[in-house]
Order: C-alpha cells, then sequence, then structure tokens
C-alpha cells in the first residue's frame, strides 16, 4: 500500500509560476480518460499559486503557496459525490470520474480548499489528479514537481521509509495547510508564513549610522528567540503567531536595554529603536 504526497517547502518558492505553467500544459485540450477530461482555457487551475502579501513598507515580503488537490483521507468531495463519482485509490490519490460526475456541482462546493472547479462547458467538476496517469504509465513525478527548479516540491510514497518524502517528514516541521479543516490532507508543507516582527537598532547621538552586532531576543507562548542586527542595524523575527502576546529585548555593552511588549494582530514593523548611553 502507498500513499502518494507532494510535500512544499514554501521557504523555497520564489513564485516562478513553472508548476502552474506546467500543468496548464499537461491538462488543457487533452483528455486522460478515465482519469480526467481535458481542461478548459478559463477559470480552471488545477495548481493554484496563492500569493500572501505581509508586512508594510519598508518591510514587505511576498511569499507563495503553490495549491493543488490535498488528496485529504478524509475527503468531503467523496462524502458529497454520488454513485461512487469520487474515489480515492489504493495509492491515496482522489480522482473525479468525469463520466459518472456530470452534473454534480456539489463535488465542486464540498472541497474547503476550493481547488476543485466546475467545467461549464463540460458540466462536471474537475481537479488535480497528481499527474496519475503519468505515474501509472511508469513516469515517477507528476508535472509541477519535475518543472520545479528549486526543489521546493518532493513527491513520493510517505508509507516507504526510504523515500526522500517519508525522510523528509520526519527530520523537517511539517505542517497541513488549514488544520481546521481536519481533512488529513495528505499533500504536506514546511514554511507556511506565519507573522514576522522586524526593526532596527541605533545608537543615541550615532543615528547617521547603523547599529550591527546589536543582541536581540525575543520571548512569549513556547518561543526564546535571540538573534543579532546584521550590517544595516537590521532584525527580524519569523514564524510566530496570529494574536500571540510577544517582548522584544534590545541590549548593546554600554547601552541602556530596551523592552518592547508587542501583540501580532497583523506582521509588525518596530522601525528605528534608539537606545540611550549608560
Amino acid at each position: 500500500m502507498s500513499r502518494y504526497s507532494i510535500l512544499i517547502d514554501v521557504t523555497k518558492c520564489n513564485g516562478c509560476y513553472n508548476c502552474f505553467l506546467a500543468c496548464r500544459d499537461e491538462y488543457y485540450g487533452n483528455d486522460y480518460l478515465p482519469y480526467s477530461a481535458a481542461q478548459p482555457l478559463n477559470d480552471n487551475f488545477w495548481l493554484k499559486m496563492k500569493e500572501i502579501e505581509r508586512g508594510t513598507y519598508p518591510k514587505p515580503k511576498l511569499s507563495y503557496i503553490p495549491t493543488p488537490c490535498m488528496n485529504c483521507e478524509t475527503a468531503p468531495c467523496i462524502d458529497a459525490a454520488k454513485n461512487g463519482a469520487v474515489y480515492r485509490r489504493e495509492d491515496g490519490i482522489v480522482i473525479i470520474d468525469p463520466e459518472k460526475a456530470k452534473g454534480q456541482e456539489r463535488i465542486v462546493n464540498a472541497c474547503p480548499y476550493r481547488v476543485i472547479y466546475w467545467n461549464e462547458e463540460k458540466q462536471i467538476p474537475q481537479k488535480c489528479t497528481f499527474c496519475a496517469h503519468r505515474l501509472d504509465e511508469g513516469v515517477k513525478l507528476p508535472r509541477c514537481v519535475e518543472s520545479c527548479p528549486t526543489g521546493a516540491m518532493v513527491f513520493g510514497d510517505l508509507d516507504d521509509p526510504q523515500s526522500e518524502i517519508a525522510q523528509l517528514t520526519v527530520k523537517l516541521s511539517v505542517e497541513d495547510y488549514h488544520p481546521e479543516f481536519e481533512t488529513k490532507p495528505l499533500v504536506k508543507y514546511v514554511g507556511i508564513p506565519k507573522r514576522f516582527v522586524a526593526g532596527e537598532v541605533v545608537f543615541r547621538g550615532q543615528e547617521g549610522e547603523c547599529a550591527p552586532g546589536v543582541s536581540v531576543k525575543l520571548s512569549g507562548g513556547d518561543l526564546d528567540l535571540e538573534t543579532v542586527t546584521d550590517l544595516f542595524g537590521d532584525f527580524e523575527f519569523e514564524g510566530l503567531e496570529s494574536y500571540g502576546s510577544y517582548k522584544v529585548t534590545v541590549s548593546a555593552d554600554g547601552y541602556e536595554s530596551k523592552d518592547i511588549e508587542i501583540k501580532m494582530f497583523k506582521d509588525v514593523n518596530l522601525g528605528e529603536i534608539v537606545l540611550e548611553p549608560r
């Protein structure tokens, strides 16, 4: 028994859209019955790239989350379908039968991730199939994974302890996308963006100069982090929880320490933090 999965490292994704374009190239205008009917030109993107804008000027960030079908082990689309129109294969891949699913728009509405799409012309729901037709022909990778230039996507069998993906899921901090949906998705992620706090440090009387190497600590919740300012006097802490309460402590030899309490309603830029001489 296999459980095919894609592990997506968001920290390695640069938003090149190669995975998106490879998926379109594979499926637009091409039937792969009984796996899938041809993808239409408009409104069907079986691998959606979600862009997340984070922070504010002058500390903005843009993160990308590729979102294929999650191939959930507790799949709402299977429950919503009639006549076995959606089924799970022994390898874990969830397939929408393009013949049996005709007219069943309820299958689209059942997906909490919004990665099932309605083909208006054919009157069928459609989605990513993990390129099941390629896998069954002996090809080792789905097109999206094959096309990724940064190695942000890894494909394999979670139940094979020798596979790269199984070993990575043990070694890395792997998480589900939207765990609150409780669908047990087989697509796993690393580095899903959370809140961050940033700032820059200067010394009183030297405001025009950078303050590198200044100690900055963050505490709160389960975190106890420490860093130093870079050559520009900047610092940053990633991976903070929304609505979490934290304390940032900035200290340097010969200067008074400064404590700053923050609440993460959003990403926080503390701006210029001026340390006073003792």
